[in-house]
Parts: C-alpha cells; structure tokens; sequence
C-alpha cells in the first residue's frame, strides 16, 4: 500500500431511511496526510488502499484518538468530538484524485476548496451531479425528498412549522466552511466548493458557484458562475456575469486576472488578463466580432484576445460595434504602483 494519499477526512453527515448519504460535514479535512497519520488509521479502521468510505463508530473514534494524540492532536481532539456523536460518522479516504464516485468523496473535495486547501480546477469533480442527491435543505437539516412530506407532518404535528430553504443538489457553504476574513452579505449565495479568498466581500447580489471563486482582496457584486477564477483587487459590478465554460476533466478556460473591472450587467465568455475593463452592460464572448481601432479596425473573434492583459473593451455609442483599446489608465497606473 501506498504511503501517500491524496487527502484524509474524518466526518459526521446525514442518511436517509435506506442509509444512503445525503450529505457530509468535514471540520478538517487534510490535504496530502503525514504517513504515521495513514499508518494508525490503517490499523484503526483496516484502511487497506485505494479511495475508501469506511463508516466506523464512537469506539473506534475513540481508538483513533487515543492513536492519533500525540501524531496530530488536531485530529484526535476532532475524534473524541465525533465518538460523542450518534449521527452516521465516516473516513474518507483518497489515496488519488479521481472523479468522485460517491457522496462522501464528493463532498470531501468541495470542503477541500472552500477550505482553501486547493483552488478551483485543482481537483476532479466529473460526474459531480450524478453522484450527489437532489436534497431538501431545511431547518432541521437534510432531508431526502421522497421523505420530506413525512417530515412536514411530523413538525405540523408538533405544532412547528419545517421551514425548506432549498431544493438543491449542493447546500450553502456557510452552514458547512466559513473562510476567514471574508464578508458574505448573504450565505443563500455561496454555494459549498466556492473558493472566497482572504479580504473578499460577497455583497447582497454577489453570487459564487461551486468550483470557482475569487483570490482576495475582491468586491463581487455580480456572478461568478462554475469553471470561473477571478484573481486578486477585481471588481464584479452589480448584475454583472462570468459565465464559466468547462472542458474535458473539469478543467476552467475562463479566468479573470487581477484588477479588473467587469461593469454592472456585463458578462465575458472569455479570460481577461490583469488589469482589464469591460464597459457597463457589454456581454463578450468567444465568437463575438470585436474591432481593434489601434490596429486600423482590425476585426477578430473575442478568442483571439482571450487572457490578454490591459484591455478596454467598450461599444461604440454610434456603431454599436463592440471595440477593444489598450487600457492605458490601468497601464499607467500599474506602472505608479511599481514605482512606490
């Protein structure tokens, strides 16, 4: 058996009445565990190789603890919580990084992004939705669908209401990983498996999908859809849109470079390099007909630009035409910056 693994997390999650996961809570999940950390949780739980779900219960948690107590103290305090718990506890174990093939994996590699151990596009998540349930996210928790009106009654019964916030297959990130210094003015817009990188500020129409995120400082007030990494001092105005395109492998062509201004109700289907402008309103994308005025108006497809640094990209207010010049206000500011 290999002496390294992929990643290691000990979790508490949720089953549904045929015992099928619906979902999984890890506090701490590891990246890349130290092999005396591997080698107790093989003699523990008979880890034996490869990607493993072992359910285990409070004696074991204890056992482990007691072995891990002076290998990681961290994890051993996390597992003398857990072996309190009478909820369905699991280790989930990935000696590499493929598609996930169950719901703890899954969930193991969401909380590894939000938990800023590894960016957006940095782990596989093929077949993310087929492996994950479609769960009712309620005050009590998750539930699954076929049981929901069972709940409903139980509470109304109780003479309490179950109040569902989402029908959805991924939960709010927040109720799982709160990163630090980060403001979220409103969690129902932060999906698990976002990535809200240190100074960001998410406002009340922000919104940050599951493998994708931003590097901090950064001001989203727009959209940052999956497959879409913004980098550090951007700009999404209020409305605006990145909308995300993936290939082969969950691996993202969009990307948005440092210090960019995406304007309110604009929208990029390609990559801008650093220090980037789109105006107001404009939506540009891979086949869109853009003019170069600097270049005697040549015309290319906004491909052709895709990832370039120090764009202004505009409409013209006469033509229509959608134009794209050297952001020169950003140039020369850049070159201040360096200059201090």
């Amino acid at each position: 058996m290999s002496t390294t693994l992929f990643s290691l997390a000990f979790g508490l999650g949720t089953h549904n009445q045929q015992e099928q996961w619906l979902e999984v809570f890890y506090a701490q999940p590891v990246l890349n565990p130290a092999t005396e950390l591997i080698a107790k949780v093989k003699k523990v739980l008979g880890y034996s190789g490869g990607n493993q779900i072992i359910r285990f219960d409070c004696e074991q948690a204890s056992d482990l603890a007691h072995a891990l107590r002076y290998i990681d103290p961290a994890q051993s305090a996390l597992l003398v919580r857990l072996a309190e718990s009478h909820r369905p506890t699991v280790a989930t174990i990935l000696a590499n990084d493929s598609a996930p093939s169950s719901v703890p994996e899954a969930y193991l590699k969401l909380h590894l992004i939000s938990h800023r151990l590894v960016k957006p596009h940095e782990v596989d998540l093929t077949g993310l939705f087929s492996v994950l349930p479609n769960v009712a996210w309620t005050n009590i928790g998750a539930v699954d669908l076929t049981e929901l009106p069972a709940y409903q009654l139980e509470e109304r019964i109780k003479d309490r209401a179950l109040e569902v916030f989402s029908v959805d297959k991924l939960p709010k990130m927040c109720d799982y990983v709160v990163p630090t210094g980060v403001r979220i003015a409103d969690a129902t817009r932060v999906r698990l498996g976002a990535y809200i990188g240190e100074g960001s500020t998410i406002m009340h129409e922000g919104f940050v999908n599951f493998n994708a995120g931003c590097e901090g400082p950064n001001m989203i007030e727009g959209r940052i859809s999956a497959g879409v990494m913004v980098g550090k001092n951007a700009d999404l105005g209020g409305g605006c849109s990145t909308m995300g395109t993936l290939s082969g492998g969950g691996k993202a062509v969009i990307s948005v470079g440092e210090q960019c201004l995406i304007g309110a109700n604009a929208g990029i289907g390609i990559s801008l390099g650093a220090r980037c402008t789109v105006e107001a309103g404009l939506y540009v994308t891979a086949s869109s007909k853009i003019i170069l005025p600097e270049k005697a108006n040549q015309v290319v497809k906004g491909a052709d630009i895709s990832g370039q640094d120090d764009l202004l990209l505009r409409r013209n207010s006469l033509t229509g035409a959608i134009e794209c010049l050297t952001n020169r206000q950003a140039i020369t500011l850049n070159e201040q910056l360096h200059k201090n």
